[in-house]
């Protein structure tokens, strides 16, 4: 278990409560490890109270097809605010929260593919602690706004820029991008997404650090 992964899982067990259900967002800038964090929260605290006790809803299954956003015009932005269906996102995080006794199946994404799959998770009746994660949670357009009013915390990834881009570059070739087109779509596309996530963080309930010695939450 990365060092900081059982500190956070308490945290994140206390802010459940005796409540029957929170969701808790993960933000933070592309590359920062909000998937890893949110994944490791998951796995941690399904540990600690049951499988089922947790789940996981990720904002890329919202990310809009490539034939949409061929239609659109968007392709070469993929993964900008306007390249997601926000709008789905929130009613189906409004469904996770005034459903609870019914299973909410929620869509995926393949990182191979770069597609969202349908229903490709699930939230079950038992899960009182909802994990979501995605750059744009704390984005103060109204239908990035819809989403937030979903979210019982937001906690905000923070790590080292230069390391958090050779990590998005890393990935990029990872899934399928020769080095010098993953390096220019950092550059191009991620970056400017990078900048507009760093604008939000102070809408966060809490920081978490994301560092050599493993996870840090603040405030």
């Amino acid at each position: 278990m990365t060092p900081g992964t059982a500190e956070l899982a308490a945290a994140a067990v206390a802010l459940v409560g005796d409540r029957r259900r929170v969701v808790l967002g993960i933000a933070g800038s592309p590359g920062a490890g909000k998937s890893t964090l949110a994944e490791a929260l998951v796995d941690a605290v399904g540990g600690r109270e049951g499988e089922d006790w947790v789940a996981h809803v990720p904002m890329d299954g919202f990310h809009l097809a490539d034939a949409q956003l061929d239609r659109l015009g968007l392709r070469s932005r993929k993964g900008a605010p306007d390249t997601f269906d926000a709008d789905g996102y929130a009613h189906l995080l409004h469904r996770v929260m005034s459903e609870p006794d019914a299973p909410i199946y929620a869509p995926g994404f393949d990182r191979t593919l770069e597609q969202p799959l349908a229903a490709a998770m699930v939230v079950p009746p038992a899960a009182r602690l909802v994990v979501t994660e995605g750059n744009y949670l704390l984005h103060p357009d109204q239908r990035w706004q819809r989403v937030r009013e979903q979210l019982t915390e937001v906690w905000f990834v923070s790590t080292d820029d230069d390391l958090r881009r050779s990590w998005l570059v890393e990935r990029h070739v990872t899934f399928g991008k020769r080095p010098e087109a993953a390096l220019a779509w950092v550059e191009q596309v991620d970056e400017a997404n990078a900048v507009l996530v760093a604008a939000a963080a102070h809408r966060a309930d809490r920081i978490v650090v994301n560092g050599p010695g493993g996870w840090v939450l603040t405030g």
